[in-house]
């Protein structure tokens, strides 16, 4: 179920394909889980880029403990995992923690096509 905090959004496998794949802008997906360390590390930079690209992105976490089968589908075998997606389709995969420049790169690169 979708739970909204600032402009980011938890979501799993009833409201992906509604929140993420069918979004009219591109989306940032961060696949995570409560007992990641990484994953803890980089969820202010997550908070972040929602509130920063609140007016252009849609950003969203999904638990994979919660949602294993969404994890499997899109062959999520470690975390944090950050996908952008855009028209549905997955552009770019962060594995790993990564600093907050590489995901806003990735983010404005995705914009400008």
């Amino acid at each position: 179920m979708e739970r909204e905090t600032k402009a980011l959004l938890t979501v799993g496998e009833d409201d992906f394909a509604r929140v993420v794949l069918e979004s009219p802008r591109p989306a940032v997906v961060d696949f995570s889980a409560a007992w990641c360390g990484p994953c803890r590390a980089i969820a202010p930079v997550i908070e972040g880029l929602a509130d920063d690209y609140a007016d252009r992105v849609t950003v969203a976490t999904v638990d994979i403990d919660d949602n294993p089968r969404l994890a499997a589908r899109y062959g999520v075998r470690s975390v944090p995992t950050v996908m952008l997606f855009a028209g549905g389709d997955v552009k770019r995969v962060f594995v790993g923690a990564r600093s907050a420049q590489e995901y806003r790169s990735g983010l404005d690169e995705l914009l400008v096509h």
